[in-house]
């Protein structure tokens, strides 16, 4: 049997686990639009300055994906950043994140802008963690009782002693275990609590309001296998091999409009105290594959 020398291998678009990618999208990077120029005054006043990174501002993406449960990502935005030392959120990123592995650096200015410290921010909200952190404060209890057919609404402040095998309450100069509230309201937010994983750097901008910024980190939970299908003519003299390449997220975020690579092999990793070193061996694979083409015709 022989294969029709006009067959095609198409590795399709697939939509999987919440990751939407293109295997067709460009390997050539776009071209970076001029950086726009900001009024001295808007920028004195602190107008428009941001303190967080959003996918608002996110301007490029690409994955490489190796099928060892493992990817490099870089991830591109362009923000108006404050002069001189401040804080940046960077967040809607992968929760499974190497933080080792991270690198941040400004595409502008990298002379600049420079990193004075870099933290991970894992601890998400949930109502365990909410109820933790007001250890020693005061939140109100609100509980729902019937009299005579109607729903009353008690409320009661109420100081969280502890919180351990469960709350324990001063309620005025009584000491409360076992109460139950239908809902617990506390008044704000901690800062320390965030709703998704975050990324925050202390940096020194030494340089011009607008930046563009890359960040480059490895994930896990990210991987990839092809499948191929071969269809025989009825006379036995021509195939026609189909294959599709399967994309798992589980990541815990979604990757929109990337540009996508997929590498077969292990990324090689060394001794431990060496981890730091995975992001530049990505790269590296990465670098070399530019070239592949996922249609072969």
């Amino acid at each position: 049997m022989a294969l029709s020398a006009s067959h095609r291998l198409v590795l399709g678009t697939l939509v999987a686990g919440g990751l939407l990618l293109s295997p067709f999208a460009s390997n050539t990077p776009t071209s970076e639009p001029a950086v726009s120029t900001v009024d001295a005054s808007e920028t004195a006043a602190g107008e428009g300055l941001q303190s967080s990174a959003t996918l608002d501002e996110q301007v490029d993406l690409a994955l490489t994906i190796y099928n060892s449960n493992i990817a490099l990502v870089r991830d591109v935005r362009e923000l108006i950043l404050p002069e001189g030392p401040f804080d940046l959120s960077f967040v809607d990123i992968a929760a499974t994140i190497n933080p080792a592995t991270v690198h941040f650096r400004s595409l502008t200015q990298p002379d600049l802008l420079s990193v004075l410290e870099q933290n991970y921010e894992y601890d998400l909200l949930d109502p365990q963690k909410l109820l933790q952190k007001f250890v020693g404060r005061e939140v109100t209890l609100v509980r729902y009782r019937q009299d005579a057919g109607t729903t009353v609404t008690e409320e009661v402040r109420a100081r969280l002693l502890a919180l351990n095998n469960g709350p324990v309450w001063q309620i005025g100069n009584d000491i409360v275990t076992g109460l139950h509230a239908d809902h617990i309201r506390f008044p704000e937010l901690p800062e320390n609590l965030y709703s998704r994983p975050t990324m925050v750097w202390a940096l020194d901008n030494a340089g011009a309001a607008a930046h563009r910024v890359e960040v480059a980190y490895l994930a896990t939970n990210l991987s990839w296998n092809a499948d191929y299908v071969l269809t025989v003519g009825r006379d036995n003299t021509v195939a026609d091999l189909d294959g599709w390449v399967t994309l798992t997220n589980n990541s815990g975020t979604t990757f929109n409009n990337a540009r996508l690579q997929l590498v077969a092999g292990d990324l090689h990793r060394i001794q431990q105290r060496y981890r730091r070193n995975e992001l530049d061996v990505a790269r590296a694979v990465a670098t070399m594959a530019e070239d592949a083409q996922f249609v072969e015709e």
